[in-house]
């Protein structure tokens, strides 16, 4: 008996994974023009989606790239794919949901005489089971951040508010933070030293019982970097934006990476150095066990009791 396996939405209906394929000379392929956005499920229903999907919206009006469909048709296509894919999971298992877009296929990379007509966009929405097995470790030995040489990609060139797919940039960040370490997660610097962002996630750090994160200007503010925002207004712990050093953070208390597959971890290590003493902190601790009363879970035991160990 064949096994059921995950729905995916591309160009316009819900099919089997295993039918859905991009072309070739996709532009997502041949130029990597593509505006992206994910966002993740609690008890499998979707958290922040009507946020993730005006930022969506927002990318693709950046990118000039028009979605096929309306925000709303989107978010009910998103819940609706949720819904059927993540009835194929255990109970205690949580789903990531991604949406994708490019300008469409490029026809002369198709052997075609020219381009002929308007191209019509790709636009996909799928989902995968969240591996928590992989980020054990985040939350019992923290995480090492590195500063390579490798610069963020400044605001004059692409503003950092579109969330995209050309990725170069940190795909070498990575390769070099791993020299250093392999399990390091590479935190790239703007051309005049401050600290942005990692690939995947916000960075702040914790001075003096207040939240320390950089500006907007130089970063993709992340939905769950707004949620930080909203718990730390609720626990009143003071919230700051403003240009940080790698001084900054070798001196703070704490520090930690807002992200939304695992919502936030401690950052213990930058560039070798132990940050405050080297472990989760009580800033940290306060506001993930908020976040966990915010979606009814213990967010942290989700994660340490997935089965299976992250690799060594």
């Amino acid at each position: 008996m064949r096994t059921q396996e995950p729905l995916v939405y591309l160009k316009g209906r819900l099919m089997p994974a295993s039918e859905a394929h991009v072309a070739i000379y996709d532009t997502a392929v041949v130029m990597g023009v593509t505006v992206t956005d994910m966002l993740r499920t609690f008890h499998h229903k979707l958290f922040r989606l009507e946020d993730h999907i005006a930022r969506f919206y927002r990318s693709c009006r950046y990118a000039r790239i028009v979605p096929p469909i309306p925000p709303e048709e989107t978010m009910r296509v998103c819940a609706e794919l949720a819904g059927k894919n993540a009835a194929l999971l255990p109970a205690s298992s949580d789903l990531a949901l991604v949406l994708f877009i490019s300008p469409g296929e490029l026809k002369l990379y198709a052997g075609g005489a020219g381009m002929s007509g308007a191209m019509q966009p790709t636009f996909c929405i799928h989902t995968f089971p969240l591996a928590f097995q992989l980020w054990q470790k985040n939350f019992t030995d923290g995480i090492h951040v590195v500063t390579p040489s490798v610069r963020h990609v400044p605001p004059q060139c692409v503003d950092p508010k579109i969330k995209c797919r050309s990725r170069m940039h940190w795909w070498l960040a990575d390769q070099e933070a791993h020299l250093v370490d392999p399990k390091a997660v590479a935190l790239c610097l703007d051309l005049d030293g401050n600290i942005t962002e990692t690939g995947g996630s916000n960075f702040a750090i914790v001075r003096d019982g207040a939240v320390i994160t950089p500006s907007r200007r130089h970063v993709l503010w992340g939905i769950s970097l707004t949620t930080v925002v909203d718990i730390c207004s609720k626990l009143q712990i003071p919230f700051v934006e403003r240009d940080i050093q790698v001084y900054d953070a070798i001196n703070a208390d704490e520090a930690f990476l807002p992200t939304t597959p695992y919502c936030m971890a401690p950052v213990t290590k930058i560039n070798g150095v132990p940050i405050g003493a080297g472990r989760p902190g009580p800033v940290f601790r306060r506001i993930i066990e908020e976040w966990g009363r915010m979606v009814d879970l213990d967010i942290v035991a989700q994660i340490m009791q997935a089965p299976g160990q992250g690799e060594d």
